[in-house]
């Protein structure tokens, strides 16, 4: 069995290496021999600390990953996540991989690898909510792959909203905390890295062309989208059928999604037009978390 550590997984993943390998799930994902199994939430002893397991199969590659939230935690991150490959001939553990550092990455990866796909060439101007750990991973994911010139900040507290900018800078990116309402009329493209459950923004300010994602929602009950805005929009994810049930489009009833692997494969259009006004949602699924850690076993 092979054993990549916590401090060895953050060594080896990069941006683009999450890309090519985030990309790769997002197509097997829609690929026949493939299945995403439910996810499965569970808690610890006490029932605030949570995990989740995802566990999927591909044609080459199956197993499993672990997502914890110890919200308590002050020394180490409140997330963490560990990735387990499955040896196909014997069924035993071929490899554990810690991946707390490497799942941020992945994370940003699929909102990356959706906005390269659906938003404008042209998108220079990005809008987050949240300034927490995943926050300031997706800015950075998305500034690598559209021409981003402004990063507007919307925080809940001051202070936490000035530690994003002060970490956004130092990262070479202009950032500026900025009241809700003015930050989405701004946005070329607005990311949601929230626990909310309930819309943060009204529907009316995003402009058109604007692309949209939202990778908070990974439970029954969290919502970060207002409905009339995913009633009017394209709506896209990772995995359909787990989106409208524990991801954002548990909210939009009826509407028509379409996985985001389809439109890489050119089996399905994209964006239409420079006005339109597209959505992806990240629930996010096991598949992505095999693939990374294939490529880092590569690697490592």
């Amino acid at each position: 069995m092979r054993f990549l550590s916590e401090t060895e997984s953050a060594a080896l993943i990069t941006e683009q290496l999450a890309y090519d390998a985030v990309r790769a799930a997002l197509i097997a994902a829609v690929d026949p021999r493939s299945t995403v199994f439910p996810a499965l939430p569970a808690h610890g002893t006490l029932p605030h600390n949570r995990f989740t397991m995802k566990s999927a199969s591909a044609h080459d590659v199956a197993g499993v990953k672990i997502g914890s939230y110890w919200p308590d935690n002050t020394a180490i991150p409140r997330h963490n996540s560990t990735i387990l490959l499955i040896d196909q001939d014997t069924g035993r553990i071929a490899a554990v991989v810690e991946a707390g550092t490497v799942n941020a990455y992945r994370t940003a990866a699929a909102d990356a690898v959706a906005a390269d796909t659906l938003a404008r060439a042209d998108s220079s101007t990005l809008t987050v909510f949240g300034t927490g750990h995943q926050a300031r991973y997706e800015c950075t994911a998305l500034a690598r792959i559209r021409p981003i010139d402004t990063v507007h900040v919307v925080a809940r507290t001051p202070a936490h909203g000035a530690d994003m900018v002060d970490h956004l800078t130092a990262k070479g990116l202009k950032a500026v905390v900025t009241p809700a309402e003015e930050a989405v009329r701004a946005a070329d493209i607005v990311v949601t890295a929230t626990t909310a459950r309930s819309p943060l923004f009204d529907a009316a300010w995003v402009r058109p062309g604007t692309h949209l994602a939202s990778m908070g929602s990974d439970a029954r009950g969290k919502q970060e989208l207002p409905p009339a805005l995913l009633a009017a929009a394209a709506l896209f994810c990772d995995l359909p059928e787990q989106s409208t049930t524990i991801g954002e489009f548990q909210h939009a009833a009826g509407a028509s999604v379409t996985a985001l692997g389809d439109v890489l494969t050119g089996r399905a259009p994209g964006r239409q037009d420079d006005d339109a006004v597209t959505v992806f949602d990240s629930s996010g699924i096991a598949l992505q978390d095999l693939y990374v850690a294939v490529a880092l076993l590569a690697l490592g």
